[in-house]
């Protein structure tokens, strides 16, 4: 409880500190420091205690300890340069973006390797990777931007949801780079990041709007009201999507270094999608709610019944073999994007009920990268009048661009936290949160299906948000 506390008295002072700063959006200025060798003036980061919503604790801010006297210049935020950066799973990745929209670099270095090697993300091995890596993406980020860290108005970095030895390499790499330059830091949620990354590819698009948010570890259908206000439709009550496309390939014997979801899609392509008889999930639960793991089981019965070996590669099989592995994969991507369809569609209902002014359906996520997915939705958005808005493939997969772009759009509100020091105080505790809802739930979606995993060990971002605005 005490953990749970700090972290919200931690995030709440992120929401507040600078809160003057946000009051017109046309003139937010934000505060770099000069030369040392200037005559230094009072911080502008002020001590604050505030007082959690948990019973009988208060507790100090802990940006408090990142206090200093600094001489400040002003500059505004026409012309933002935020470096962002992205370590949650299994690549470790970091962009430059400039607040009007312009991509200046963007570097990604993929542990696909691993992922064959240990057949899924092996958190060990994937922290031993990123730490390799991420000074070399960084650096390479900021030499194709042409820049260096004193061009830079600020870093963003994913604090969570994720693998939180992952997480710890970036976020260690971002307060390294915000306190030897003396740089603001904005952490940032990667499931708003993924939806957040719309706003960037279509600058016409407005709150509120529809998003599906797919990927390996996350199926979710929130309703963006705007900017850290997010209503959960629907989630995964197991696995999610990304998790069934990956063992599915697995188990067919399919390359995965160029990702489950991609080697099935094609696959898919020379098989018959109604050959092999899966059920959808959750037919008979009229909510918005996801769940892989009983399609995975088919999947894997439909290959034991066929005597397929998933240890032989798909090159080295027979040709009926081939066939009969085709024949599965375009039976379960047909059902498994029917299930999205199904949720997609009651999704649509519920938030135009809600707010109906909706006119977009965003999908995001390394999933929304499927061509087939992308198809399919598309029917589903044009019988409702909405349009479908997918960023990019290089922007649908874990990317340091949507981190950067959704650090410049909480920038711009004065959601972010002033440098770490130089030298983190002994007590000094890393902000990581594995599990961190993005919006709070919606009561006709919640799930009688059965229990979900409902342990919360950070308060919902929204919530978070709301709070500050009290």
């Amino acid at each position: 409880m005490a953990s749970l506390a700090s972290t919200l008295s931690c995030t709440i002072s992120r929401l507040n500190l600078f809160a003057e700063l946000s009051l017109n959006h046309h003139s937010i200025r934000i505060y770099r420091t000069l030369s040392s060798k200037l005559r230094p003036m009072n911080s502008l980061y002020h001590r604050r205690v505030f007082k959690s919503s948990f019973p009988s604790t208060t507790i100090k801010s802990t940006t408090s300890n990142c206090s200093k006297n600094t001489s400040l210049k002003p500059v505004y935020d026409d012309n933002l340069v935020v470096l962002g950066i992205e370590t949650s799973c299994d690549d470790t990745a970091a962009a430059v973006v400039r607040s009007n929209g312009e991509i200046l670099s963007q570097v990604v270095s993929s542990q696909a390797d691993l992922l064959v090697k240990y057949g899924g993300v092996a958190p060990k091995m994937a922290e031993e990777a990123h730490s390799q890596v991420i000074d070399q993406v960084v650096q390479d980020a900021l030499d194709k931007a042409n820049l260096t860290e004193a061009d830079l108005s600020a870093v963003a970095v994913t604090i969570g949801p994720g693998l939180s030895l992952c997480l710890r390499v970036g976020v260690q790499k971002a307060r390294k780079v915000a306190a030897i330059h003396q740089l603001p830091i904005v952490n940032v949620h990667h499931m708003e990041a993924h939806a957040l990354v719309a706003r960037l590819c279509e600058r016409d698009l407005q709150f509120p709007f529809l998003a599906l948010l797919i990927s390996g570890g996350h199926n979710l259908l929130v309703l963006a009201r705007d900017l850290g206000d997010y209503l959960q439709l629907g989630t995964t009550i197991d696995d999610a999507i990304g998790e069934a496309y990956d063992k599915s390939a697995k188990w067919l014997g399919l390359d995965l270094r160029r990702s489950g979801g991609a080697a099935i899609e094609e696959l898919a392509q020379r098989g018959d999608s109604h050959s092999v008889k899966f059920s959808v999930p959750m037919k008979q639960h009229k909510d918005c709610n996801f769940s892989y793991a009983g399609l995975k089981t088919q999947v894997k019965l439909a290959i034991e019944s066929k005597n397929i070996d998933g240890g032989v590669p798909f090159s080295s099989a027979s040709i009926e073999d081939q066939g009969q592995r085709a024949d599965i994969a375009a039976s379960f991507q047909r059902v498994a994007v029917l299930h999205l369809e199904e949720r997609c569609e009651r999704a649509v209902q519920w938030a135009l009920e809600i707010e109906p002014s909706i006119k977009h359906l965003v999908v995001s996520g390394g999933v929304a990268s499927n061509q087939y997915v992308r198809a399919r939705l598309h029917e589903v958005v044009g019988r409702n009048s909405l349009q479908l808005i997918c960023p990019p493939p290089s922007l649908c997969t874990d990317n340091g661009v949507m981190i950067a772009w959704t650090g410049i759009e909480n920038f711009r509100l004065g959601r972010f936290d002033p440098p770490p020091p130089v030298i983190e105080p002994e007590d000094c505790q890393i902000d990581l949160r594995p599990r961190w809802p993005l919006g709070e739930e919606y009561g006709k979606g919640r799930s009688v299906a059965r229990s979900m995993k409902t342990a919360r060990i950070h308060p919902s971002l929204t919530s978070l948000t709301q709070h500050q605005r009290q």
